[in-house]
C-alpha cells in the first residue's frame, strides 16, 4: 500500500510539474509579445509607425500591442487615422500571431526550418490548442495553418468588391486587414479618418454582403480548430462529431439566435426591416470576442448592455482565435445544473457524461472571469468616477478579449489603462493556463485532507 501511494504521489507531482512548465511557456510568450519584451513594444513608438511621423508614447504603444496580440480590439488611438501603413502592418502581424497562438506560430517556424519537433514542444502545442492527444499534433498544426490562410484569403477576396468600390486600390489592403482581423476575432478596423475616428463598420450597417462575410469570418474563427477538423473529416454527418464539437455548435447557435431576437425586439426598434435584422445578428455575433460594431454601442439600452457583458464573458470556443471563458465552459455549467435539478449523479450530453474534473475546471474558470470582471470594473469606476455599468462593460470587453467600447477607453487615465492591459492579457492566456502557471506544483504531495460535509444553497 505504501508503494502504491508513493508511486501515485510521484506521478501526480510529475504531471503537476509538466502542466506548470507548459503553462509557463504559453503565458511567458504572450507576455513578451504584449510588451514584456521592450524591443517589440518600441516598434509602435517609432515615428515611422504613426501617420503624422511623431513618436507615440510608450503607454499607448503598449496598450495597442497588447490589444493586438490578445486579439481584443480596444484602442486608445484610431487605427485607421493615427497609424501609418507600416504601423497597421505591425498591428496586423501581432493580430495574426495572437489569433493563431504564439505556440502554434513557434511550432510552424520549427517545421518550416526543417527542425524536428521535440516531445515537449508537441505536448506544449497540445495544451495550447486544447488537442485531445499528442499524437498527430504536427499534422493538426499544418491543417490549422492551411485552413487559416485559406479562409483569410477567401474572406479578403469576398470583401474586395465592397472596399475597392469605396477606396480604389487601397481597398485591397482594407480587404486583407479586415479579413484577418475578423477571422482572428480581433475587431481592429482601419476605416477611421481624421474627421471621423473610431467608426468601426457603422458606415456599412446596411451592406448585406459585407455584414454576411464579416459574420461568417467571425463565426469560423470562433468555433475552434478541432471543430474544423471534425467538419473536414465527417462533413455534415453530425452524429460522428466529437461531443465537444457538438456542444460547441449547439451552444454557438443558441448564443447567436437568442441574443439576436432580444436585440431585435429591445434595442433596434428605431430601425426597420432588413437593417434591423442585420444589426441584431451582427451585434449578437460580434459581442462574443470579435469587437466590430455596426451600431453605436452607447445608444443601446441598459438591458442590452447587460446582455452584451454576459456574452463577452462567455466568448468563443476552445482552440479558436476567440477569447472569453469559452462556450464549452458555459455549456458544462448549464448541463451540470440541469443534472442537479433532475437529481442525476452525472452530467453529460449526446449520450456521454462529463468527467468530474471538467466540471470543477469549468466552475473555477467561470469564477475567475467573474472576479476579474468585478474587481476590474469596480476599480476603474472608483478611480475614474464613471458609472459602474459602463466600467463593467469595458472590463468585460478587455477580459473577454472583445474590443467593444462605450467610448470611454481613449479617455481613461494611465492606471485604468494598465488595469485593462492586465485584463486583456489574463483573458487571452486563459483561465486554466494562468491558474496552473501560478499554483501548480506547489505542495502537491498527493495527500488528501479528512472529509467533512458542508451545506450549500
Amino acid at each position: 500500500m505504501i508503494v502504491k501511494s508513493s508511486k501515485r504521489s510521484r506521478n501526480y507531482l510529475c504531471r503537476s510539474i509538466y502542466i506548470k512548465k507548459t503553462s509557463d511557456i504559453i503565458s511567458t510568450n504572450y507576455f513578451r509579445l504584449c510588451g514584456g519584451d521592450p524591443y517589440r513594444s518600441l516598434i509602435l513608438t517609432l515615428p515611422v509607425s504613426s501617420a503624422s511621423g511623431v513618436v507615440t508614447p510608450f503607454d499607448q504603444a503598449l496598450f495597442t500591442s497588447t490589444s493586438a496580440v490578445c486579439v481584443t480590439g480596444l484602442v486608445v488611438q484610431d487605427t485607421g487615422s493615427y497609424w501609418s501603413v507600416f504601423g497597421q502592418a505591425v498591428i496586423l502581424a501581432l493580430i495574426q500571431i495572437g489569433g493563431l497562438g504564439v505556440v502554434t506560430v513557434a511550432v510552424s517556424v520549427f517545421m518550416l526550418s526543417g527542425r524536428k519537433i521535440s516531445l515537449m514542444q508537441r505536448s506544449t502545442m497540445q495544451d495550447a490548442i486544447s488537442a485531445p492527444k499528442v499524437g498527430g499534433i504536427v499534422r493538426l498544426t499544418k491543417f490549422i495553418l492551411r485552413g487559416t490562410f485559406l479562409i483569410e484569403a477567401l474572406g479578403a477576396v469576398l470583401l474586395l468588391p465592397v472596399f475597392c468600390r469605396d477606396f480604389g486600390i487601397k481597398g485591397i489592403w482594407m480587404s486583407v486587414f479586415h479579413s484577418i482581423s475578423a477571422f482572428c476575432n480581433a475587431g481592429f478596423d482601419i476605416l477611421g479618418t481624421t474627421d471621423h475616428t473610431f467608426v468601426s463598420l457603422t458606415g456599412y450597417s446596411r451592406n448585406i454582403w459585407l455584414n454576411i462575410v464579416i459574420m461568417l469570418l467571425i463565426i469560423t474563427g470562433g468555433i475552434g480548430f478541432l471543430t474544423w477538423e471534425d467538419f473536414y473529416i465527417n462533413k455534415f454527418k453530425f452524429k460522428r462529431y466529437r461531443m465537444q464539437s457538438k456542444i460547441i455548435l449547439m451552444t454557438t447557435a443558441i448564443l447567436i439566435c437568442l441574443p439576436a431576437i432580444f436585440f431585435f425586439t429591445n434595442d433596434f426598434k428605431m430601425f426597420s426591416g432588413e437593417e434591423r435584422t442585420l444589426l441584431s445578428f451582427f451585434q449578437s455575433i460580434t459581442t462574443r470576442t470579435a469587437g466590430f460594431n455596426t451600431a453605436d454601442m452607447a445608444l443601446m439600452t441598459e438591458s442590452g448592455k447587460a446582455v452584451m457583458i454576459f456574452l463577452m464573458l462567455i466568448g468563443g470556443s476552445p482552440s479558436s482565435t476567440a477569447g472569453g471563458m469559452k462556450t464549452t465552459t458555459f455549456a458544462v455549467l448549464i448541463l451540470n445544473a440541469f443534472a442537479t435539478f433532475r437529481n442525476r449523479e452525472d452530467a453529460g450530453a449526446f449520450g456521454r457524461r462529463f468527467d468530474g474534473q471538467v466540471i470543477k475546471n469549468a466552475a473555477t474558470i467561470a469564477m475567475l472571469y467573474f472576479m476579474l470582471l468585478f474587481f476590474g470594473g469596480i476599480t476603474i469606476s472608483v478611480y475614474e468616477g464613471l458609472p459602474v455599468l459602463t466600467c463593467f462593460y469595458e472590463a468585460a470587453s478587455a477580459v473577454g478579449t472583445v474590443g467593444l467600447t462605450l467610448g470611454v477607453t481613449p479617455g481613461l487615465h494611465i492606471i485604468s489603462r494598465l488595469i485593462l492591459i492586465a485584463l486583456m492579457y489574463l483573458g487571452r492566456v486563459g483561465g486554466m493556463t494562468l491558474i496552473y502557471a501560478v499554483f501548480s506544483g506547489k505542495n502537491n504531495n498527493g495527500a488528501r485532507m479528512p472529509l467533512e460535509k458542508i451545506t450549500v444553497g
